[in-house]
C-alpha cells in the first residue's frame, strides 16, 4: 500500500503559479503511474495529468496543456505538478492517486487518493 498527500495548494490571483506536491509513504510511489485530479464544488472529479512511473511520459488534460507541468522524483517519492497562468476556471481541489497502467484519464482506474489540496484563483 502506498499512502498519498498532496500539498502547495492555496490563494493566487489569476496569471499566477502554484507548485503542488503528492508526497507517497508506505511502498515505493516508483511502482506506480500518478495522476492528477481536481473537482470543484458541483462538478465532478476532472483528470488533470498523469505520469508514468519512471517519469518518461506525461499526458495532460487540453484544458491544462501548456500552463501545467507534471514531473516526479522517485528519490523523493514524490510527483509535483507545477502550475502557471493560472486561471480562475483552475479553482478546485486538487487530488493524486496511483495506478498501475499509464494514460489512464478516469478516476476509477486509480487507487490510494490523497485528502486533496485546495486551489483557489482569484480574478
Amino acid at each position: 500500500q502506498v499512502q498519498l498527500v498532496e500539498s502547495g495548494g492555496g490563494l493566487v490571483q489569476a496569471g499566477g503559479s502554484l507548485r503542488l506536491s503528492c508526497a507517497a509513504s508506505g511502498r515505493t510511489l516508483s511502482t506506480y503511474a500518478v495522476g492528477w485530479f481536481r473537482q470543484a464544488p458541483g462538478k465532478e472529479r476532472e483528470f488533470v495529468s498523469t505520469i508514468s512511473n519512471r517519469g518518461g511520459s506525461t499526458y495532460y488534460a487540453d484544458s491544462v496543456k501548456g500552463r501545467f507541468t507534471i514531473s516526479r522524483d522517485n528519490a523523493k517519492n514524490t510527483v509535483y505538478l507545477e502550475m502557471n497562468s493560472l486561471k480562475p476556471e483552475d479553482t478546485a481541489n486538487y487530488f493524486c492517486a496511483a495506478s498501475w497502467m499509464f494514460g489512464r484519464v478516469a478516476a476509477s482506474e486509480y487507487f490510494n487518493w490523497g485528502q486533496g489540496t485546495q486551489v483557489t484563483v482569484s480574478s
